[in-house]
């Protein structure tokens, strides 16, 4: 990994257990990025290691630790992974990750190449869609942060990682908000709380810059750069990019709740904004095309005469540019599109890029009123189609049926395969909207039609290539959204898609297995499920929480509600009657985040009733079965209550192996606690 500013520091490299490490490659406020070698591979990776003043106390560490481990489970072709995590020699933690030695896209000159930007977005948005999904939010989306693989793919870097680095407005302010004030949203500089709405205002910013060479406030200092943020209006582009301006008026507003609500709905505007070309004329091999039947018409002297017009166009059009760069010219603009049953614009009728140049009176515009063949009169209708917006709709109408025909025609026409990536690209666009959209029937239809275009054989590999892997994207993000949200009837609907566009079969089993086993709610909102799991298999829908109630959670719940704490009850002893021991002292040293110990089950119940009147949800202990398969308590091993009763559920089991015992499963007094046995919940949904 690169991208940071590097210094030669003069001071020991740390010993990092199977690896041998080379140098200094990168500082920042809080660690060091060193290069090395993964021993038991070969490879060369970059080392993250925390700066010794960095880690006041051991809960930092474990902070980090855990932040990495979020980050390490990330697994997405745009996100920089993380290879594995531990501790020097030292007892400093560190991570290993791939090193990129491309550089970051702030070091690129990106304003003569709008659809690289377009590129590099595209794989941005992806990658904090799925990172979203999963409740991660970047807060440092930066020029610095998206790195290139050798594969020349952007990644995007140091997920959930709040590192101060860099200089100048490009650092995060100590004290005031995590980020870089560059690229900060206004709730970010104000140091308020964020969601993931922060990160599309950085995208937005970062977009700027890639297409102007600048960034859209300029300032001396980090202050001032966050309170133009904070306040100065949204900026004007220049007059060659004003038909970006729409996007960034809603990327960059300074109230997240008038930005783009997530980074599909960003992918789909981003989609929508004009592809704008300069007019290169007519292609020289349409204008070959339309010749064939205009000389068979002619007397020798007119063919003559016209042949020499011919050579003159083909010279101007081909001077300086490569087959594959002459493209068709575009076809006007006839009818509007079709519209949705609600009054917008339809997916299956819509998504063709604006702004293409007709040509005015270029070279070879006076032939334009000679005789076509079928092909060539079928193939420009097709690209009207694609401009019109009608790619699979109208029926007997649209680009898809008319490429069809084309292709029937002449499938050896030289206009052919231009004209199939054209619209194959557009079916793309618009299928990747309806997955966004969650439109059913116009993705349906969308799905239906780039199937029999692709299967004509005249779409070229790349094109074929990019619709897969758009799509394929797009679907598989939804569906993640889909299954976050329990709901179970729009997985259900991705994994048909993901049938129907050809996606790998593993795909597609995965995903319909992950649907089918989510609990059917029928329409009720499951709420946030942040940190927890729906359960598999159970009487009712119930998601458990991942871990135990902390002491600082049970804190909150004992100051508000004012609850005595119980008695602590291990093994009798002279000791323990004469200093009783609860949950604020079970006897040995705990932090806040630690599971809450010496709980009977009276307060477990009392602090699930608690917990609920806040969020409107019924929570309780699960039952045995209901746990199994959760993971076990972390650090200290505990056992924990479930619900199940005994002797008129005077007794209640504790399960699990304790640090004081090694029993799977026993039976204690439910009015005490106990200083090995915590509890979690469960939520009704």
């Amino acid at each position: 990994m690169n991208g940071w500013p590097t210094q030669d520091a003069q001071r020991p490299l740390p010993g990092v257990p199977g690896y041998r490490v080379a140098r200094v490659i990168g500082e920042g406020g809080m660690s060091t990025v060193y290069l090395g070698t993964q021993l038991s591979l070969g490879r060369e990776v970059a080392i993250k290691v925390m700066r010794p003043e960095a880690l006041a106390d051991e809960v930092s560490r474990r902070r980090f630790e855990n932040e990495a481990r979020t980050i390490a489970r990330l697994e997405h072709p745009h996100i920089v992974g993380i290879h594995e995590v531990g501790r020097t020699d030292d007892g400093l933690p560190w991570y290993a990750m791939p090193h990129l030695a491309r550089g970051h896209v702030g070091q690129r000159d990106l304003t003569a190449d709008p659809q690289r930007v377009r590129e590099i977005l595209r794989a941005l948005l992806s990658a904090l869609a799925f990172a979203h999904a999963r409740g991660v939010i970047h807060r440092d989306v930066k020029a610095e942060n998206v790195l290139f693989d050798e594969a020349d793919r952007p990644l995007l870097a140091d997920f959930g990682i709040a590192l101060r680095r860099g200089h100048g407005t490009r650092v995060t302010m100590t004290g005031l908000a995590v980020g870089s004030t560059a690229y900060m949203a206004p709730e970010q500089a104000r140091g308020q709380q964020v969601d993931h709405r922060a990160d599309l205002y950085s995208v937005g910013v970062l977009a700027w810059e890639m297409l102007t060479g600048e960034l859209p406030y300029k300032a001396d200092d980090a202050l001032s750069m966050a309170i133009q943020h904070a306040q100065n209006p949204i900026p004007k582009l220049p007059p060659a990019l004003r038909h970006w301006q729409k996007f960034f008026d809603r990327a960059m507003a300074k109230s997240p709740r008038k930005r783009f609500a997530d980074a599909a709905q960003m992918l789909e505007a981003l989609d929508r904004v004009p592809v704008h070309q300069r007019s290169r004329g007519p292609d020289p091999r349409e204008l070959l095309a339309r010749m064939r039947a205009r000389l068979r018409r002619v007397t020798r002297p007119a063919w003559v005469a016209v042949a020499l017009v011919l050579a003159a166009a083909i010279g101007l059009g081909m001077h300086g540019r490569s087959p594959s760069e002459a493209g068709p010219a575009a076809a006007g603009r006839t009818a509007g599109p079709a519209s949705a049953a609600d009054g917008s614009e339809s997916d299956a009728s819509a998504g063709a890029p604006a702004g293409t140049h007709t040509p005015g009176d270029a070279p070879g515009d006076m032939l334009a009123a000679a005789p076509l063949s079928t092909a060539d009169r079928l193939l420009e209708q097709a690209r009207a189609q694609v401009e019109a917006g009608r790619l699979a709709a109208p029926a007997g109408d649209n680009a898809g049926e008319t490429l069809l025909e084309a292709a029937r025609a002449d499938p050896t026409h030289p206009q052919l395969a231009g004209t199939a990536t054209r619209v194959s690209d557009a079916l793309r666009d618009a299928t990747v909207r309806a997955i966004a959209r969650d439109r059913a029937s116009d993705l349906d239809l969308l799905l239906r039609t780039a199937a029999r275009v692709q299967a004509t054989g005249v779409v070229p590999d790349a094109a074929r290539a990019s619709w897969r892997t758009r799509v394929g994207e797009a679907i598989e993000s939804r569906a993640e959204a889909a299954l976050t949200r329990v709901d179970r009837a729009a997985a259900l609907r991705m994994a048909d898609a993901a049938g129907a566009a050809g996606l790998p079969d593993a795909t597609v089993r995965q995903l319909r297995a992950r649907a089918e086993r989510l609990p059917d709610l029928q329409g009720r909102d499951p709420g946030n499920l942040d940190g927890m799991k729906v359960l598999e298999g159970t009487a009712r829908p119930l998601a458990a929480y991942l871990r135990p109630v902390t002491r600082s959670e049970y804190a909150r719940f004992a100051e508000t509600t004012g609850r005595e704490p119980s008695l602590c009850r291990e093994r009798a002893s002279l000791l323990r009657m004469v200093s009783p021991r609860d949950w604020t002292r079970p006897g040995f040293d705990q932090g806040d985040g630690d599971p809450v110990v010496c709980v009977s089950v009276a307060d477990v119940e009392a602090y699930a009733q608690w917990f609920g009147r806040r969020d409107g949800h019924r929570y309780r202990l699960p039952t045995a079965a209901e746990a199994a398969g959760l993971p076990a308590t972390g650090g200290r091993a505990l056992s924990e209550w479930r619900a199940d009763c005994a002797a008129d559920c005077a007794k209640r089991r504790a399960a699990g192996a304790s640090f004081r015992s090694g029993e799977a499963s026993r039976t204690l007094d439910a009015d005490r606690g106990y200083d090995d046995v915590g509890f979690r919940l469960v939520r009704e949904l």
